[in-house]
C-alpha cells in the first residue's frame, strides 16, 4: 500500500506535526457508533503511541501509519490532499473518494 500527500496536505500537516512532535500519524478507520464494521469512516490521528497491530504506509514525506486488520478497507494506491474551502483533508484513490471530509484530530 503507498500513500503519497500532495503540497497541499503537507502544508496544513507540518505545523500539527510540529506542535505534537512526540505522537505519530495514523489513519484510523473508525466504526465506533457507525453500526457496522464495513460503515466506517477514516480519519487522521496523532496519537501518544502505536497499537500492536498498527504498520507503516509507504509514503512520499511524513510516516504514516494504520491498524493492518483495517488495511482491507483502503486501496492500494492512496492520495492525501487538503480542501482549503472545506478546511478538511481528502482520502481518495484513483477510483474513489474515501472520505472527502477527513478530519485531524490529536488524541
Amino acid at each position: 500500500m503507498k500513500l503519497t500527500f500532495t503540497k497541499e496536505a503537507l502544508e496544513q500537516l507540518s505545523p500539527k506535526l510540529k506542535e505534537n512532535k512526540d505522537k505519530v500519524l495514523k489513519v484510523k478507520y473508525d466504526t465506533e457508533g457507525c453500526g457496522c464494521v464495513m460503515s466506517g469512516v477514516t480519519s487522521l490521528w496523532l496519537v501518544d503511541e502505536l497499537d500492536d497491530d498498527d504498520v507503516e504506509l509507504a509514503t512520499n514525506d511524513v510516516p504514516l501509519y494504520v491498524e493492518k486488520t483495517k488495511m482491507v478497507f483502503l486501496d492500494e494506491e492512496l492520495t492525501i490532499t487538503f480542501n482549503k474551502t472545506a478546511n478538511c483533508y481528502m482520502l481518495k484513490s484513483p477510483s474513489q473518494i474515501l472520505n472527502p471530509r477527513m478530519s485531524l484530530l490529536v488524541k
